[in-house]
């Protein structure tokens, strides 16, 4: 499977997240966090696309992921609000891209945003706020 450079496998703990990825982090430019998801068959539903629930996880794993390794100590964030908008489809073999930037981060709550992209396509736009467990 062919990573781009500078991209290193996320490591989450087993679980879930083993079913949606396999996830990778890449280099934050800018203040913008950048995550990344090649689209493998698993992932690929009746319409040869990825399936949108595939790309809602991936949002939700790259604005959490981004809002848990901003903060320290690092605190487990607990998702209250996703809002996922699709543009366009990903294909097997695609690789994807959630760039995230947190909009606010407080002592309670983060507010994030950010897209889903291939190459320079835009697929997905996304959105959400995390409560941490205290």
């Amino acid at each position: 499977m062919d990573i781009p450079s500078g991209f290193e496998p996320a490591g989450f703990t087993p679980g879930f997240l083993d079913h949606g990825g396999p996830y990778y982090l890449g280099p934050a430019v800018d203040g913008v966090r950048v995550v990344g998801l090649k689209i493998m068959p698993h992932h690929i539903n009746y319409q040869d696309a990825a399936h949108g629930g595939v790309i809602s996880t991936f949002a939700d794993v790259a604005l959490s992921h981004t809002v848990y390794d901003a903060e320290r100590p690092r605190l487990a964030p607990s998702t209250v609000t996703l809002t996922v908008n699709y543009l366009s489809g990903a294909r097997l073999g695609d690789w994807l891209e959630a760039r995230v930037r947190i909009d606010r981060l407080g002592g309670r709550t983060a507010y994030t945003s950010g897209g889903v992209w291939r190459g320079d396509e835009q697929l997905a736009t996304m959105s959400g706020v995390f409560a941490f467990r205290r």
